[in-house]
Parts: structure tokens; C-alpha cells; sequence
């Protein structure tokens, strides 16, 4: 893997380097000093067998109570992340990510392994009761051996992500992408591997290897030990694989593109509610869970246009191990000056950005970080004729949508609709003081698998998930994703004590109905 800071050094070298790295054409021992790490390539066979090992720790591993699977292992988990913190916020630079956001990312692990995410994973997985003579529980079981695809932009936070499905009693087979493989390995050789150890889990509870998705991809559908599938890419590509994965008898768990919406009431505070949107330039909006677009109330959309644009300006472009950063380079922005000029010819207004910049801020056609830029659309109505909005964008593009004036009761529902009429649902978020508006918004808005008011668009919260959505951003069976519970099914479970006789449980409600009326017979 090629240390990120080597492509603002020279660019053209560094992506040369690279393909030539992945296509094998520089001997191992002769590697340029920019190389911060190898990972070896799987084949077919190594492939296959990672799987089979799998399916052997299935059995062994479920068994283990869940006290261990859930408490003790995710409490060991997080306390190994806390203690090289600093380490995999270092691998994650080396990846690329700007260090404010790799130290975010290292937060979001700790959140989700927290004490408060670990009570609430254990409260779904096994609830019981008494009834009479029987002990009855509803219990999440495990699927079997899941295979985890991650993005190329983020496998390491992926990687984690989908560790959570070992807790329901899985094997878990991740493929460490070819283009950044170190993250995840790190992560799962340096820190899950030895927790698993050290509980006795049996080996193959856990296995990673590195390659390219299609041929693996391909291997994991033909696999007969393979049960779920947890894809992560776009959303054209991940319906189709969806469509695959049915055909071959797995279970898709899909994390696809997201176009998250942003609402500002005109109550809002507009000071908290631009803060916020600004986390739609992080990372150069090369991240699944930022605000993609903004719907304002008229009454309060200059004030907030201006807010942006101070807040934009203070987002610079820069080496990834420096404080501050949050731009990252975008290599190829042709989608992005096309987006742009769709949404210009569209009617709508470049408010601020819409250039190539250098790492100093210098605008320049060459340059490979893009400006902050947002572009303002009137009307709900046709808003999504702009390809801007109508389409997940994966650049620094926000368009803020100014809504036509109309009676606050008639455009709350617009405001509603629009959001539940978006084909993406990943996250959607409002900025709100009336509680009578608070509560229409959190009342009817049901597309996405996290609704925020008021907060952070992609800060981590406790109990939340992070990931999982409805439409193209979840495919037909998304939802909030808990892996733990994504990867698992409900169980009921019935333990009659001895001498309960089987006549009463089929004839004996029927019996107890008759006496019962009898007794209300005058």
C-alpha cells in the first residue's frame, strides 16, 4: 500500500505506482520506500478455504453462551481499540483519511462497542417468559458463516462494523481490498483476532483475506457453506448483486449509496443547523453518511446560504496527518464539473466554490482537491430534475433546496414527502424548536434506517446504528443495520415442564373459553 502523502508529492508517479503494484510488475524486493505495507493476494483455493473454516468454528462458536460472545467480547474489543487508538488512527492516515476523520472513525468503534450498544445487542438476542407449565424465549440465532465485502474507501470502519455479526455466533470471512487492504488487516489480525483468543474461540471464527471483489464475490455465491453476504459499493451494482445472491440462496445484507436530506424549519437554529451541514464537505464528500442536499424554509434560507459560505470557507484541503484538514483529494472530477453544470443549466445558482483547487487553496484547472461548493435550487417541485439531487453525488457538491412559499401546515408535509419520497434512505436529519414540528417530523418520516434532530448529521451515538437504510441505499429488504441482528433469525423456543400433557396446549384454550362463558350465562 502506497502512503497517501506521496500522491500530493507527485501525483502521476504515485498512481503509476500503484497500478503497477496491483498489477504485479514491481518484485517484492525492490519496493520504493513510499510502500507502507504488503498484504499477499488470496487465490481461489486460500479463498475457498476460509470459508470451509467458517463453516467448521460455526457449531463450536455458537455455543459459547452469549455472555461471551456479546459482553466479554465486545467489552475485551473495545478496550483493545482504546489502547492503540493512536495506532490505527496512524494506519488510517497512511489510507488516506484526513486525521480529524480517522480519529472520528476510531470514536464510531468505540460507540459501537460501547457498554450502552452491548446492553441493547444482549436485550435483542434472547427475551423469556413463563406461561403456566412452559418456559418460553424468542431468541436471535445465528445464519451461519457470513462474508463481508467493505468499500475500498473505508475498510477498516467496515471491517468492524461487520465483526458485530460474530457476536450472534458467526463466522465472519472479510475480504481486505486490494487497493487499501492494510486498515482492515490491521485491525482484524492486530486487535479481533487475539480478543477471539483469548475467549477459545475455535480458529476460523474469523478470517480475512485479500483480493479482487468480482472473482471472490463469485467464489462466496458458489460456496455451499456461505449464508449471508454483507456487500458494501454502489447502488446500480448492488440491486443487480442482490438479484444474485437470491438466485444462489444467500441472505444480501446491502450497504449502498446514500443521498441523505437535511431539513431547516424556520425555527431553527441556524447558527448549530450550518455547523452541521458543513459536515457535507468532510472528507470531500467521499463518505456514505454525510448531508447530500438541504431543504430550507424560505423565511430563513438567505441567512442560512450565508452561514454556509463562511462555514465552507474555513474548510481546507491539505496533507492527511494534518490537524485541521477535512478536504481530501478527488482524483478524477469530471463527474463533478458535470454535476455542477447540470445543476446550472437547471436554473440553479453557484453560491459559492465550483474549482479545482491546489493543496495551498490556489484555484487551478490541475488541481486535485475541489472547492466547497454549494449551489442554491428553487423549489421543491422540480428539485429533482437536478442530477445533484436526484442522484447520490461522492464529491464536496451540496445543493440547498429553497421551498416555495406557502402556509407552515402545507409545507411541513412538503418538507415530509419530500424526504419520505427519496429513492436513497440512509440518514435524514432536521433542525427544529417547535415540538408540535419535532414531533410531525419524527412521526412521519419513514424512509432511512437514522432519523437526527437537532444533532450531528454523522456524529456517533449509543444504542444508534450507524450504517443500514430503506431503498437504493439498502435494496428491497434494508433497514437499520445491526449486523448482529442482520445476520441472525428469530427462533422461538417452547420447554414444557414434566407432566404437562400435550391434549391441554391443543384443546385446552378452546376448553377454558366454554367454562368461561358458561360463567356468564345468567
Amino acid at each position: 500500500m502506497v502512503d497517501s502523502d506521496a500522491l500530493l508529492d507527485d501525483a502521476f508517479s504515485t498512481l503509476t505506482l500503484k497500478r503497477k503494484l496491483e498489477s504485479g510488475r514491481i518484485p517484492a524486493d525492490n519496493l520504493p520506500a513510499t510502500i507502507v505495507g504488503r498484504v499477499a493476494r488470496a487465490d481461489r483455493r486460500t479463498t475457498d478455504l476460509a470459508v470451509e473454516a467458517a463453516a467448521a468454528a460455526v457449531g463450536p462458536w455458537s455455543a459459547f453462551p452469549p455472555e461471551t460472545r456479546i459482553e466479554r467480547f465486545g467489552t475485551l474489543l473495545r478496550r483493545r481499540i482504546a489502547e492503540q487508538a493512536e495506532r490505527i488512527t496512524e494506519v488510517l492516515v497512511q489510507e488516506g483519511h484526513p486525521l480529524a476523520l480517522a480519529r472520528w472513525q476510531v470514536s464510531g468503534a468505540l460507540e459501537a462497542f460501547g457498554p450502552e450498544t452491548l446492553g441493547f445487542f444482549r436485550s435483542q438476542m434472547l427475551q423469556e417468559y413463563r406461561h403456566g407449565e412452559r418456559q418460553i424465549s424468542v431468541r436471535r440465532r445465528p445464519d451461519g458463516v457470513v462474508c463481508l465485502n467493505p468499500p475500498q474507501n473505508a475498510p477498516l470502519s467496515s471491517a468492524l462494523l461487520g465483526v458485530t455479526a460474530i457476536m450472534a455466533g458467526n463466522s465472519l470471512v472479510v475480504r481486505a481490498p486490494r487497493s487499501a487492504p492494510l486498515g482492515a488487516m490491521y485491525v482484524l489480525q492486530e486487535i479481533v483476532a487475539p480478543v477471539l483468543a483469548e475467549l477459545g474461540a475455535p480458529p476460523g471464527v474469523l478470517g480475512v483475506v485479500c483480493g479482487d471483489p468480482a472473482p471472490m464475490l463469485d467464489a462466496w455465491l458458489d460456496s455451499p457453506f456461505v449464508d449471508d453476504i454483507m456487500y458494501f459499493g454502489s447502488s446500480e451494482n448492488g440491486i443487480r448483486f442482490q438479484e444474485r445472491c437470491i438466485a444462489a440462496g444467500k441472505k444480501p445484507i446491502l450497504e449502498l449509496a446514500g443521498n441523505d436530506i437535511v431539513l431547516v424549519w424556520k425555527d431553527a437554529d441556524l447558527e448549530l443547523a450550518a455547523e452541521a451541514i458543513t459536515e457535507s464537505f468532510y472528507g470531500s464528500g467521499q463518505l456514505c453518511m454525510i448531508p447530500n442536499q438541504v431543504v430550507a424554509h424560505p423565511a430563513v434560507a438567505d441567512e442560512l446560504v450565508a452561514l454556509l459560505v463562511d462555514r465552507a470557507a474555513r474548510i481546507r484541503p491539505g496533507r492527511s496527518s494534518e490537524e485541521g484538514v477535512l478536504l481530501t483529494p478527488v482524483l478524477r472530477n469530471e463527474k463533478f464539473f458535470s454535476c455542477l453544470r447540470d445543476a446550472l443549466d437547471h436554473g440553479a445558482e453557484l453560491v459559492c466554490g465550483g474549482h479545482a483547487i491546489q493543496e495551498d487553496g490556489t484555484r487551478d484547472t490541475a488541481g486535485i482537491f475541489l472547492e466547497p461548493t454549494v449551489v442554491r435550487v428553487r423549489g421543491l417541485e422540480n428539485a429533482r430534475e437536478v442530477q445533484a439531487v436526484r442522484e447520490e453525488t461522492f464529491f464536496p457538491l451540496l445543493p440547498l433546496i429553497v421551498a416555495e412559499a406557502a402556509p407552515d401546515e402545507v409545507l411541513l408535509e412538503r418538507f415530509i414527502d419530500f424526504v419520505n419520497s427519496n429513492a436513497y434512505g440512509l440518514r435524514n436529519s432536521a433542525w427544529a424548536r417547535d415540538p408540535a414540528v419535532i414531533d410531525r417530523i419524527v412521526g412521519r418520516i419513514t424512509k432511512g434506517g437514522l432519523l437526527k434532530v437537532n444533532d450531528s448529521h454523522i456524529g456517533f451515538l449509543p444504542y444508534m446504528p450507524s450504517h443500514g437504510g430503506t431503498g437504493l441505499t439498502g435494496g428491497v429488504f434494508g433497514e437499520a443495520n445491526y449486523p448482529i441482528l442482520r445476520t441472525s433469525h428469530i427462533q422461538g423456543v417452547s420447554v414444557a415442564a414434566a407432566g404437562a400433557r400435550p391434549s391441554e396446549a391443543v384443546f385446552g384454550a378452546w376448553k377454558a373459553l366454554q367454562a368461561a362463558a358458561g360463567h356468564r350465562q345468567p
